[in-house]
Protein backbone atom coordinates (compact mmCIF):
# COMPACT_ATOMS: atom_id res chain seq x y z
CA UNK A 1 0.00 0.00 0.00
CA UNK A 2 1.27 3.27 -0.86
CA UNK A 3 2.03 5.87 1.27
CA UNK A 4 -0.74 8.39 0.71
CA UNK A 5 -3.34 5.17 0.43
CA UNK A 6 -2.40 4.38 3.93
CA UNK A 7 -2.88 7.59 5.77
CA UNK A 8 -6.01 8.13 3.92
CA UNK A 9 -7.31 4.39 5.27
CA UNK A 10 -6.22 5.25 8.60
CA UNK A 11 -7.87 9.10 8.25
CA UNK A 12 -11.28 7.17 7.57
CA UNK A 13 -10.70 4.74 10.89
CA UNK A 14 -10.16 7.91 12.96
CA UNK A 15 -13.17 8.97 11.32
CA UNK A 16 -15.27 6.42 11.67
CA UNK A 17 -14.18 5.80 15.72
CA UNK A 18 -15.33 9.93 15.78
CA UNK A 19 -18.94 9.24 14.49
CA UNK A 20 -19.05 6.45 16.46
CA UNK A 21 -18.08 8.53 20.01
CA UNK A 22 -20.37 10.93 19.01
CA UNK A 23 -23.58 8.90 18.82
CA UNK A 24 -23.79 9.19 14.55
CA UNK A 25 -23.59 5.09 13.98
CA UNK A 26 -25.21 5.87 10.67
CA UNK A 27 -22.58 8.14 10.13
CA UNK A 28 -19.53 5.87 11.05
CA UNK A 29 -21.15 3.00 8.77
CA UNK A 30 -21.24 4.98 6.16
CA UNK A 31 -17.68 6.03 6.17
CA UNK A 32 -16.67 2.36 6.79
CA UNK A 33 -18.67 1.28 3.79
CA UNK A 34 -17.37 3.20 1.43
CA UNK A 35 -13.40 3.10 1.97
CA UNK A 36 -11.71 0.15 0.49
CA UNK A 37 -9.68 -1.76 3.18
CA UNK A 38 -6.60 -3.68 2.41
CA UNK A 39 -5.28 -6.44 4.76
CA UNK A 40 -3.45 -4.06 7.23
CA UNK A 41 -6.69 -2.75 8.03
CA UNK A 42 -8.81 -5.66 7.59
CA UNK A 43 -9.17 -5.78 11.54
CA UNK A 44 -9.69 -2.84 13.17
CA UNK A 45 -12.23 -2.17 10.15
CA UNK A 46 -14.15 -5.42 10.88
CA UNK A 47 -14.18 -4.53 14.72
CA UNK A 48 -14.83 -1.28 14.33
CA UNK A 49 -18.09 -2.31 11.81
CA UNK A 50 -19.14 -4.59 14.52
CA UNK A 51 -19.32 -1.99 17.34
CA UNK A 52 -21.15 0.34 14.88
CA UNK A 53 -23.44 -2.49 14.26
CA UNK A 54 -24.03 -3.09 17.70
CA UNK A 55 -24.85 0.25 18.48
CA UNK A 56 -26.99 0.43 15.49
CA UNK A 57 -28.48 -2.88 17.31
CA UNK A 58 -28.06 -4.79 14.20
CA UNK A 59 -27.24 -7.95 16.39
CA UNK A 60 -26.70 -10.34 13.60
CA UNK A 61 -24.42 -8.17 11.05
CA UNK A 62 -22.73 -7.22 13.93
CA UNK A 63 -21.71 -10.64 14.70
CA UNK A 64 -20.72 -11.20 10.92
CA UNK A 65 -18.32 -8.52 11.30
CA UNK A 66 -16.84 -9.27 14.97
CA UNK A 67 -16.39 -13.70 13.25
CA UNK A 68 -14.12 -11.85 10.91
CA UNK A 69 -12.48 -9.57 13.36
CA UNK A 70 -11.89 -12.52 15.58
CA UNK A 71 -10.57 -14.32 12.53
CA UNK A 72 -7.74 -11.94 12.61
CA UNK A 73 -7.31 -11.79 16.34
CA UNK A 74 -8.56 -15.09 17.99
CA UNK A 75 -7.28 -14.04 21.42
CA UNK A 76 -8.82 -10.50 21.35
CA UNK A 77 -10.85 -9.80 25.38
CA UNK A 78 -12.52 -6.78 23.67
CA UNK A 79 -13.63 -8.74 20.21
CA UNK A 80 -15.07 -11.59 22.19
CA UNK A 81 -16.86 -9.65 24.66
CA UNK A 82 -18.43 -7.52 21.95
CA UNK A 83 -18.99 -11.02 19.63
CA UNK A 84 -20.37 -12.42 23.04
CA UNK A 85 -22.81 -9.75 23.68
CA UNK A 86 -24.04 -9.68 20.06
CA UNK A 87 -24.55 -13.24 20.35
CA UNK A 88 -26.99 -13.38 22.82
CA UNK A 89 -28.83 -10.43 21.95
CA UNK A 90 -29.37 -12.48 18.22
CA UNK A 91 -30.52 -15.55 20.51
CA UNK A 92 -27.31 -17.37 20.31
CA UNK A 93 -26.84 -17.94 24.30
CA UNK A 94 -24.50 -21.06 23.86
CA UNK A 95 -22.07 -19.17 21.20
CA UNK A 96 -22.47 -16.24 23.83
CA UNK A 97 -21.00 -18.29 26.64
CA UNK A 98 -18.37 -20.01 24.46
CA UNK A 99 -16.95 -16.58 23.17
CA UNK A 100 -17.10 -15.35 26.56
CA UNK A 101 -15.26 -18.44 27.80
CA UNK A 102 -12.64 -17.68 25.49
CA UNK A 103 -12.84 -13.99 26.20
CA UNK A 104 -11.67 -15.31 29.67
CA UNK A 105 -9.17 -17.36 28.97
CA UNK A 106 -7.46 -15.04 27.22
CA UNK A 107 -7.61 -12.02 29.74
CA UNK A 108 -8.61 -14.05 33.25
CA UNK A 109 -8.79 -10.25 35.55
CA UNK A 110 -10.89 -8.63 33.38
CA UNK A 111 -14.29 -7.94 35.34
CA UNK A 112 -16.58 -6.92 32.54
CA UNK A 113 -15.91 -10.75 31.12
CA UNK A 114 -16.80 -12.09 34.10
CA UNK A 115 -19.36 -10.47 34.60
CA UNK A 116 -21.25 -10.52 31.37
CA UNK A 117 -20.70 -14.35 31.77
CA UNK A 118 -22.31 -14.87 35.05
CA UNK A 119 -25.29 -13.66 33.54
CA UNK A 120 -25.17 -15.73 30.57
CA UNK A 121 -24.84 -18.24 32.92
CA UNK A 122 -27.85 -17.63 34.38
CA UNK A 123 -30.25 -17.09 31.79
CA UNK A 124 -28.74 -20.42 30.55
CA UNK A 125 -30.07 -22.20 34.30
CA UNK A 126 -26.55 -22.79 35.15
CA UNK A 127 -26.93 -21.36 38.88
CA UNK A 128 -23.59 -22.21 40.27
CA UNK A 129 -21.71 -21.30 37.06
CA UNK A 130 -23.13 -17.82 37.29
CA UNK A 131 -22.47 -16.84 41.22
CA UNK A 132 -18.84 -18.46 40.31
CA UNK A 133 -18.80 -16.00 37.38
CA UNK A 134 -20.24 -12.75 39.11
CA UNK A 135 -18.32 -13.76 42.48
CA UNK A 136 -15.20 -13.23 40.52
CA UNK A 137 -16.05 -10.13 39.05
CA UNK A 138 -16.98 -8.82 41.78
CA UNK A 139 -13.74 -9.60 43.14
CA UNK A 140 -11.92 -7.85 40.27
CA UNK A 141 -14.41 -4.62 40.63
CA UNK A 142 -16.66 -4.15 43.62
CA UNK A 143 -18.35 -1.28 42.41
CA UNK A 144 -20.35 -4.18 39.10
CA UNK A 145 -22.64 -5.29 42.69
CA UNK A 146 -24.49 -1.47 42.27
CA UNK A 147 -25.35 -3.23 38.58
CA UNK A 148 -26.89 -6.71 39.95
CA UNK A 149 -30.56 -5.46 41.18
CA UNK A 150 -31.13 -3.73 37.98
CA UNK A 151 -29.74 -7.09 35.76
CA UNK A 152 -32.80 -8.40 34.45
CA UNK A 153 -30.36 -11.49 33.31
CA UNK A 154 -29.83 -13.07 37.04
CA UNK A 155 -33.63 -13.10 37.29
CA UNK A 156 -33.53 -16.89 36.76
CA UNK A 157 -31.43 -17.40 39.69
CA UNK A 158 -31.94 -14.53 41.86
CA UNK A 159 -33.99 -16.07 44.20
CA UNK A 160 -31.37 -18.74 44.93
CA UNK A 161 -30.00 -18.47 48.35
CA UNK A 162 -26.67 -18.48 47.30
CA UNK A 163 -27.39 -15.88 45.21
CA UNK A 164 -28.90 -13.91 47.79
CA UNK A 165 -25.74 -14.72 50.06
CA UNK A 166 -23.05 -13.69 47.19
CA UNK A 167 -24.76 -10.36 47.30
CA UNK A 168 -25.18 -10.24 51.02
CA UNK A 169 -21.26 -10.33 51.29
CA UNK A 170 -21.70 -13.36 53.16
CA UNK A 171 -19.03 -15.71 52.15
CA UNK A 172 -19.30 -19.24 50.79
CA UNK A 173 -21.80 -19.46 48.17
CA UNK A 174 -21.25 -22.59 47.97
Amino acid sequence: MKRGQHDQASRRLIEAEGYLELDMAEQALAVLDSTSWDAEFQFPAHFLRGLVLRDLERHVEAVDALEAAHRARPDDANVLLALGWCLKRANQLPRAIQALERASQAEPDVALVHYNLACYHALAGECQTAIDGLKRALELEPDLRRLVPDESDFDPVRNDPRFRRLLEGGGSVA
